[in-house]
């Protein structure tokens, strides 16, 4: 049992080591696709590049890290929770863990999806609010006649409308609405994690078996990373239009003459009849570029097994 303990605490510093080395390496596309997913009607930016220039231009260098923070900080328990989650469904679902039964591994998948959400759909709340507060200064700035009542948060002071904070929407999203202020979109974030644990799991467990290599016990690493690429990839391009719902849906400051939605059904109706089926894929490239090297550089760092080295550090 002593081993096992073992693996799950390397699982868990892996994953969280992973977790922190790919958000730094792709948060300014994962932002662009918050800016892209956003946008209504006639559009600010043209495609992925246009909005990192654009953005890098107005906002400098690390307004392309905006709501960075709220995400390395919570990187690592989502990260952790989702991988200890699959693994002990893998566990208890099949007989010997390692026997290739399509139904539980997507089963497995299903409970890791819905175990991260309790720290993946406040950290998307917060997230969303930060990525976006650049497009709508842009989007302000354009209507200067635009009264700031049009703001669905208010915070008092008008420097907060500048560069609001991850502290300061928490505690103003506590203080109005409670905990369920902070867990707004909660059933959208599980209707896209939870098909998203489903599809990559088992794909790329499958994959991955492709490449099992008996002599070493394992697949080779450039087969796990691309592996975990791939699978990542299909998974979040799948799922992008239930990311485009969550995203709205989590958004609380609009632009002007821009949507408020009372549900899912209400912002996929509305989304479908105003901006065409086509929105439904809004930023479904930059969710497959932040994806498939967030999955690669995760099995990566599990095949390298840096949680074991710090682990026998410590013996």
């Amino acid at each position: 049992m002593a081993h096992q303990d073992l693996s799950i605490t390397a699982k868990l510093i892996n994953g969280g080591v992973a977790g922190l080395v790919g958000v730094s390496c792709v948060f300014p596309i994962d932002l662009a696709k918050t800016r892209l997913q956003n946008q209504h009607g006639k559009a600010m930016y043209k495609g992925m590049i246009d909005c990192l220039m654009k953005t890098a231009r107005a906002e400098g260098f690390f307004g392309m890290y905006r709501g960075a923070a709220v995400n390395l900080t919570l990187v690592t328990p989502e990260k952790a929770i989702k991988l200890a989650a699959n693994d002990f469904f893998r566990q208890l679902l099949m007989e010997d863990g390692m026997q290739r039964n399509l139904k539980m591994e997507m089963l497995a998948g299903c409970g890791a999806g819905m175990c991260q959400v309790v720290v993946t759909s406040p950290m998307e709340m917060l997230k969303i609010q930060l990525q976006d507060a650049g497009r709508l200064a842009v989007h302000h700035q354009g209507s200067a006649s635009a009264p700031s009542a049009s703001r669905s948060y208010t915070t008092g002071s008008a420097s907060t409308h500048k560069r609001p904070s991850a502290t300061l929407i928490a505690r103003e999203l506590l203080r109005t609405q409670g905990l369920a202020g902070l867990y707004k979109g909660l059933g959208a974030t599980l209707l896209r994690d939870i098909p998203f644990s489903i599809i990559y799991f088992p794909l790329f467990a499958n994959l991955n078996h492709l490449g099992f290599n008996e002599l070493a016990g394992k697949a080779s690493f450039a087969h796990s990373f691309v592996s975990g690429c791939v699978a990542g990839s299909v998974a979040a391009v799948a799922v992008t239009p239930l990311d485009v719902l969550k995203t709205r849906i989590q958004t609380l400051k609009k632009g002007l003459g821009e949507d408020v939605y009372s549900g899912i059904t209400d912002c996929a109706r509305k989304l479908w009849i105003q901006e065409g089926p086509s929105a439904f894929m809004k930023g479904a490239g930059c969710r497959a570029l932040v994806i498939a090297p967030l999955f690669g550089i995760a099995q990566g760092v599990y095949f390298i097994g840096i949680g074991e080295r710090i682990l026998k550090c410590f013996e």
